[in-house]
């Protein structure tokens, strides 16, 4: 193959999966009209892409991108446009609270994080970048949930189901029924932002709300953790409404218009 074909191949392969990220799922004919292919040319380029891992075709014959991409670009994530806008508002949230404060993002049934702000005490809490994190009892995790519609919530969750159905429980303050977490993300909905009332770790209570990308979805969570002991429950709004104009501050500064 000439190198001009080559070039050509990389360009119509790398159309392909930017039209993908923007949607969670497409059927060819749509995706053929985004990308201005034929049809059987796109397809050949979507089999291989399936095949080397990066591309799946769901039942309803619909194409989305795997998480093989975060993969690859994972090792570099400190280094994103996101993070980098993302670093100096988090490190004054961190500032104002005294507290850590992660940013996390969606992998599969899990979060993982991909930016932490120490907090100045000497008690801190033990996490790291990469670390992954349930999603049914942390406040990052209610997030992505509360964003995500009947469908696919109702799929996700029978992924993270034990085997007796329920959620595994980590305290005697998590919430292990579809019922219990459903009406929880009914209120992360209302008010904007998720808690975790020591509902993953003993001692450890969170709050997050949710960073947005230019199309209003929901990329990232930005959370604050406390010590339930250093914890100021009669400030519990103030932290609230802080950590909200933290995600909304980065969100508008990555693209979003509020």
């Amino acid at each position: 193959m000439s190198e001009a074909l080559n070039v050509t191949a990389a360009e119509r392969t790398m159309l392909i999966l930017e039209q993908l990220s923007i949607h969670s799922s497409i059927n060819l004919e749509d995706l053929a009209k985004e990308c201005n292919l034929p049809k059987a040319t796109l397809y050949r380029f979507l089999q291989t892409l399936i095949s080397l891992g990066y591309v799946r075709r769901d039942k309803n014959d619909k194409y989305s991108l795997t998480l093989r991409m975060f993969s690859v670009g994972s090792t570099s994530l400190e280094h994103t446009d996101l993070l980098n806008i993302a670093r100096p508002i988090a490190e004054e949230l961190s500032e104002h609270t005294g507290e850590t404060v992660h940013i996390g993002m969606l992998e599969k049934t899990r979060a993982v994080y991909v930016l932490k702000i120490e907090s100045a005490h000497t008690i801190r809490m033990f996490s790291r970048v990469g670390k992954r994190i349930p999603l049914h009892c942390t406040a990052i995790g209610k997030v992505f949930l509360s964003n995500l519609n009947t469908e696919k919530r109702t799929e996700l969750f029978k992924k993270m189901h034990t085997e007796d159905g329920k959620f595994k429980k980590f305290t005697k303050n998590t919430l292990t029924t579809d019922e219990q977490l459903n009406e929880e993300l009914i209120k992360v909905s209302n008010l904007g932002y998720a808690h975790d009332n020591q509902e993953h770790e003993e001692g450890i209570t969170c709050f997050a709300a949710p960073i947005r990308d230019t199309s209003g979805n929901v990329v990232a969570a930005i959370s604050v953790s406390f010590p339930y002991f250093r914890f100021p429950k009669e400030k519990t709004e103030e932290i609230a409404t802080q950590i909200k104009k933290t995600a909304t501050e980065i969100s508008v500064a990555a693209g979003f218009k509020n």
